[in-house]
């Protein structure tokens, strides 16, 4: 893997050498704009509308729009001054429980690897943190973009994961048309927790796909073999109005796949009952087991009882 960061962990005096690894990578599948008359591909040219010339990488700053039409120009030594005491320390400023920590605000994962010999301190603070059930808060710089960040432990591995700061997170007040004081029916809501129960089951990653992706290079490879290529015409859309026989349509539709082995499971049994509540009934109740095990010598009554009379048999030869 390429190492996309490279400094320490420090904690207290503690300094921890590590080198930083994506832990995620980008399946999207990329393509360029084609000029469609000719088959060439469409470039992106830095250009500036007041001179009307093409513009360079050197003549470019880095520049903070303050008023309409205004800037503030900075250059790239000044940017990385700014950043250069944090860029190569992740430096935990407190230990907490991971379940306090709401999925808003986690944004990439990354792989820390100890660096140079810095194994003894980074195994160190890996088994304390295992131990602890903790994870440490940092600060960190990547490629001159500051983050809070978590650092925990993820099988014999330390991860860190950059996390938004406080304020980047919008409030959920600023979203539109969210229900206010409104009742839910007892009946639907019963419903709604029965469906959620039928297809509730353990977390396994492996078995989700990005099913667009594959389709899409499906049709890439089809193109490229200039196959023709026919869509299947897209599902009309139904409109549902009644919540609850939505809700009974999608139980009964999970029913089949969660309860098909029960039913002809349980068939048998349901059988093999009722006889013996008929016997029941017709035989006092004090009486059955002795009888059951003196019927057994001569009768095949028991299915059990026959083979351990079979390996009997050769015995007694």
């Amino acid at each position: 893997m390429h190492t996309v960061w490279k400094g320490a962990i420090s904690f207290g005096l503690v300094h921890v050498p590590v080198k930083m690894f994506s832990a995620t990578e980008d399946k999207d599948i990329s393509m360029k704009y084609i000029h469609n008359v000719c088959g060439s591909p469409i470039s992106y040219v830095r250009r500036c509308p007041a001179c009307e010339v093409d513009v360079n990488w050197e003549e470019i700053s880095r520049g903070y729009e303050y008023e309409k039409g205004k800037y503030v120009l900075f250059e790239k030594d000044e940017l990385e001054q700014l950043s250069a005491h944090a860029e190569k320390t992740i430096n935990i400023i407190d230990f907490v429980d991971l379940k306090e920590i709401d999925p808003i605000y986690f944004q990439k994962t990354y792989y820390l690897s100890p660096d140079q010999a810095g194994g003894n301190a980074y195994q160190l603070l890996l088994e304390a943190m295992r131990q602890s059930g903790k994870i440490g808060i940092a600060k960190i710089a990547i490629r001159s973009k500051s983050s809070l960040a978590a650092i925990r432990v993820m099988e014999g591995c330390l991860a860190i994961e950059t996390i938004f700061f406080p304020d980047e997170i919008r409030p959920i007040t600023q979203v539109p048309n969210l229900p206010e004081n409104l009742q839910v029916n007892d009946k639907e809501l019963t419903m709604a927790k029965m469906l959620i129960e039928q297809l509730s089951t353990p977390f396994e990653p492996e078995k989700y796909t990005d099913d667009y992706r594959e389709g899409l290079l499906h049709l890439i490879e089809q193109k490229v073999a200039g196959e023709e290529i026919s869509l299947a015409p897209a599902k009309p859309e139904t409109n549902v109005i009644d919540l609850m026989a939505a809700l009974q349509a999608s139980i009964e539709a999970v029913k089949p796949v969660a309860t098909d082995p029960g039913p002809a499971a349980a068939a048998p049994a349901k059988r093999t009952r009722k006889p013996a509540a008929k016997k029941a009934k017709a035989e006092p109740e004090a009486e059955p087991a002795a009888t059951d095990v003196g019927t057994a010598t001569p009768t095949v009554a028991v299915k059990p009882k026959p083979k351990r009379r079979t390996t009997a048999k050769p015995e007694a030869k």
